[in-house]
């Protein structure tokens, strides 16, 4: 998945797992940039009675360059408290929950918000109220008005969420993992011994991540709260209109278990223990065995990953998992193995002249981050869920929509669709031009998700699946 699970030992710690980040033009109010980071992977919504929280002992944070050094000139930090206001019960809630200060909700989180930048640092907001979870119609029988209630205004002409909602991004796990078996090409798999064009029949795929959960941090704040030197952006072609987005956790470094009471005690200098910048990267792209070093690394040091970068695995494994359906990507790897359109995707961002009006880089240093290009304004009439590669210039690779489809995306990028784009003597096969994952779907993606549905407005991911109708 995006990033859910994706390093061996972060993988044991779900409530610090960042698993997917979005950062877009607010196309509501498209003078601010939202910011989306979630955690706690794969939420069954029917987890009780302890159903999913953030962590009290974990630092989440939103982090943005702005002058392409790889470090953060801003960053947002979140720190969460569980109050238990009924000691007495191991029941969630004794009650229905109709408000966020419900005296039948037993165990409930609030949290603060911090700005830093230039050294500098200012609590926007303390105690703000977290929703709680979607339970079913006895315990949370108005959960719309509950979540409405749990988005606050900061000052600043910002707003902030923090809970739980439906899980925006969709893959088909099932088939990715089960040797590269994609189902649209299923019958053209080196496994089954048939040699094929990879232009059949499309077989559908299946959504794993349909009515699962996961805790989304959301902020939304102007454009000139984030880009250099606090200057409102006028030219998509200037390099100031660009940032750079990553989130992290991070634990304190020592923890004291206290048996007797059966707590814990944590204490020293923070930790990161987990980073997302592009979607799929530290999945898919870094090595088995370096996957959460990466994730202690900071964005300025990921020079030292360039190597798997510029020579995917999943690239080399296409042609050999699927035999003469990538010809024209198997005769390039064997000739040149370094993919410098790759490169600019998840290191440096696209310069000026690689995509006709397009950019969004800040120079050459090597960082994985979700660059967006904040003067390029958000597509509002019938956006394309396939990005730049729709010809959608509001989409992923510049930043990432909820609704983006970042698995086809990434996976026409592997099979060489943007290779083109460096070298113009490369022509892309014509199942590059094709490949996914089989779930193929609108700009709203409703076919892949079903009953999930995205909003219009901030937070922008739909309501948590109810867990009383959970597998219905």
């Amino acid at each position: 998945m995006s990033s859910h699970r994706e390093a061996p030992e972060i993988s044991k710690d779900p409530v610090a797992d960042s698993t997917d980040l979005y950062a877009f033009v607010s196309p509501d109010q498209p003078d601010t940039v939202t910011v989306i980071a979630n955690y706690v992977p794969l939420e069954n919504p029917d987890g009780g009675p302890n159903f999913y929280e953030f962590g009290d002992d974990v630092l989440y944070a939103i982090n943005i360059d702005n002058n392409g050094d790889g470090k953060a000139e801003v960053a947002y930090e979140f720190r969460f408290t569980t109050t238990i206001t009924n000691p007495e019960t191991f029941l969630y809630n004794t009650g229905p929950i109709t408000s966020l200060t419900s005296s039948s909700w037993s165990r409930r989180q609030h949290y603060s918000v911090t700005r830093v930048a230039g050294g500098q640092r200012e609590v926007l907001g303390s105690g703000l109220a977290c929703p709680p979870c979607n339970i079913g119609p006895l315990s949370t029988p108005d959960y719309a008005s509950l979540a409405s209630a749990a988005v606050h205004a900061l000052p600043g002409n910002r707003q902030v969420f923090a809970g739980q909602r439906a899980e925006g991004f969709y893959v088909d796990l099932g088939s990715i993992f089960d040797l590269g078996n994609l189902r649209p090409f299923e019958a053209d798999h080196a496994t089954f011994g048939l040699a094929g064009t990879g232009l059949g029949a499309m077989a559908a795929g299946v959504n794993s991540t349909a009515g699962v959960n996961v805790h989304s941090i959301a902020i939304q704040v102007p454009k000139t709260d984030l880009t250099k030197h606090g200057a409102a952006p006028t030219s998509a072609s200037s390099a100031d209109s660009v940032i750079g987005v990553w989130t992290t956790a991070s634990r304190q470094k020592a923890r004291v278990l206290n048996p007797d009471k059966g707590t814990n005690v944590e204490s020293g200098p923070w930790v990161q223990v987990s980073r997302l910048g592009n979607p799929l990267v530290n999945e898919v792209v870094v090595p088995m065995s370096k996957k959460d070093y990466w994730n202690s690394q900071p964005p300025a040091a990921d020079k030292q990953f360039v190597a798997a970068v510029k020579n995917p695995e999943l690239a080399q494994l296409l042609p050999v998992l699927y035999p003469g359906v990538f010809p024209n990507l198997a005769a390039y790897n064997k000739a040149n193995p370094d993919r410098a359109d790759l490169v600019a995707i998840f290191l440096t961002g696209l310069p000026s002249g690689v995509v006709t009006g397009f950019q969004n880089s800040m120079g050459t240093t090597q960082a994985d981050l979700l660059r967006l290009n904040t003067a390029i304004p958000p597509t509002t009439t019938a956006p394309n869920n396939l990005g730049l590669l729709g010809n959608d210039a509001a989409g992923y690779p510049n930043g990432r929509r909820v609704f983006d489809d970042v698995v086809t995306i990434a996976l026409r990028a592997v099979a060489g669709v943007t290779l083109a784009l460096v070298d113009k003597s490369f022509t892309p096969d014509a199942a590059a031009m094709a490949v996914t994952d089989g779930l193929t779907s609108g700009a709203t993606d409703t076919a892949a998700k079903g009953t999930e549905s995205y909003m219009t407005s901030f937070p922008y991911l739909g309501l948590p699946h109810q867990g009383f109708a959970a597998g219905a």
